[in-house]
């Protein structure tokens, strides 16, 4: 049972003037309904009331902080200055949901009897004061604040789209609600962090029952569609700004503001260095972990979701290429992605039998190369992007890594019948649909985090190699993900 405890009306008055209705009463109304609030001290775990209670009674958060639980699952906390229970303190049926203290907590009660007493408020205040809480009942964003006032899990996805992000998002959001956690995301990465605002993050529900239940509530989304969704639903492009300092504080700031427990970031190694940046600036205690969805599985010690569909739709793009060099008798460079290593530009080139991979790391003689299509009939070469990106850059070239590469090899003398084309990469890959074997690697990712989540890990990766999982701490974490010299040999068959 709760302890009533010695009335404060002063104290209760000035409380009232930051509590959302009653702070537009005037002053002389406000000292009437301090009077009429009994304060209450709850324990923790001590319930305030249970759904079929009677009503007759609405309450205001003095201090502390109480769930509300409703057919089985919490959708909800309540803080300071927060009104509680104010809907069947109006229309006087028995309670639907369940409250308690999550830890000890103050409560003011107020009586639909005290209020409805001419002898201690007047007829128009209590007229009044039905009049604002019905309001407040009748608003959206009543339970909107209810829901988003506390982000137990906070998703980040950010980085360039990649088949998989949505995948893993909708399997992390089914794990960990199986745990009895809660999942939110950022509508906009780390944007949105930055932003702070109540539209600037999303609550991601798995159960169809939950669903069910708060779909009215904006921003709520089903998350099982997510699974097999291409692109990536809650990022913006490339936030170049989270690179500043004073960015990744305000963003710090909001994440502790909104009582964040786990924060997960999900994207490639830009995605990583953001995290990283935060998790030093964040609370010791606080659970910060990292999903490695990239297509060029720029993230060393793992699989990477996304690798294994950009191979696939990379391959098949080449296969085309290669049918119409054949047909047509031309010669194609073709650029794919592969900024540092060059994974899939070399697994694309080798899973479709192309001619040739040139690779960051590769140093092929452009004059070798020359010399090599100059009785060919029909040739592709597939250049990843971060081909001389660094003497590209210092020569403030604007040409794209296969264009730079046609440059070189006819200043080495190109000499071919073959009609010469330079495709830049083509972006669509990355909104391809997700693949099985990525659906899957997102899967066991995201049980592994759930896994490390619940052991009360943090600052790790789930990672998936040779069949096995585990995971790697963020300071062991190498972005630099070099690619196997003897694979890029079976990518030569020009013979130079």
């Amino acid at each position: 049972m709760p302890r009533e405890l010695s009335p404060n009306p002063q104290a209760t008055f000035e409380f009232l003037k930051t509590v959302h209705p009653f702070r537009e009463l005037s002053e002389a109304e406000l000292k009437i309904i301090a009077n009429i609030l009994t304060p209450l001290e709850y324990r923790a775990s001590e319930i305030v009331f249970s759904a079929g209670d009677p009503s007759g009674a609405a309450f205001i958060v003095r201090s502390g902080r109480l769930a509300f639980e409703k057919k089985g699952y919490i959708t909800g906390y309540y803080h300071s200055g927060d009104v509680l229970g104010e809907r069947r303190f109006i229309d006087g049926a028995p309670r639907t949901a369940n409250v308690w203290a999550e830890e000890p907590t103050v409560l003011l009660k107020i009586t639909n009897k005290d209020l409805e007493n001419p002898d201690l408020v007047p007829s128009d205040l209590c007229l009044k004061v039905y009049k604002h809480l019905a309001r407040l009942t009748s608003s959206s964003e009543h339970e909107e604040h209810r829901l988003y006032s506390e982000m137990d899990v906070l998703l980040v996805q950010d980085g360039g789209c990649a088949p998989g992000y949505n995948s893993v998002t909708a399997y992390i959001t089914e794990y960990l609600e199986t745990a009895g956690r809660r999942v939110f995301i950022a509508a906009e990465g780390f944007k949105s962090l930055v932003s702070g605002q109540r539209d600037d993050f999303r609550c991601l529900v798995y159960s169809f029952n939950l669903y069910r239940q708060i779909e009215h509530i904006h921003g709520v989304i089903f998350a099982p569609p997510l699974r097999e969704a291409r692109g990536a639903d809650f990022r913006t492009e490339r936030y170049k700004e989270f690179k500043e300092l004073e960015n990744q504080k305000r963003a710090a700031e909001n994440i502790v503001k909104k009582k964040v427990k786990v924060l997960v970031g999900i994207g490639g190694n830009g995605t990583l260095e953001g995290i990283k940046a935060l998790a030093k600036l964040l609370p010791k205690e606080m659970q910060i972990f990292f999903i490695p969805v990239t297509i060029d599985s720029d993230v060393s010690g793992t699989e990477c979701i996304g690798q294994h569909t950009g191979v696939e739709v990379g391959a098949e793009k080449i296969r085309c290429y290669m049918a119409d060099a054949r047909t047509h008798h031309r010669c194609y460079i073709v650029e794919l992605m592969g900024a540092s290593g060059g994974f899939h530009a070399l697994h694309s080139c080798l899973g479709a039998g192309a001619h040739l991979a040139v690779l960051p790391s590769t140093n092929y003689d452009p004059a070798a190369i020359a010399k090599a299509l100059k009785h060919r009939s029909s040739t592709v070469i597939v250049v990843a992007e971060g081909y001389k990106a660094k003497e590209r850059k210092e020569k403030g070239c604007k040409l794209n890594a296969a264009e730079y590469l046609y440059e070189e090899l006819k200043a080495a003398g190109l000499e071919t019948k073959q009609r010469v084309i330079c495709e830049a990469f083509s972006r669509d890959i990355r909104g391809a649909r997700p693949n099985n074997m990525d659906m899957t690697l997102a899967q066991r990712m995201a049980r592994k985090l759930a896994e490390l989540v619940l052991e009360g890990k943090t600052q790790m990766m789930p990672a998936v190699l040779a069949g096995k999982e585990y995971a790697i701490p963020f300071s062991e974490i190498q972005t630099d993900n070099t690619v196997d010299p003897q694979l890029a040999l079976l990518a030569n068959r020009l013979g130079i």
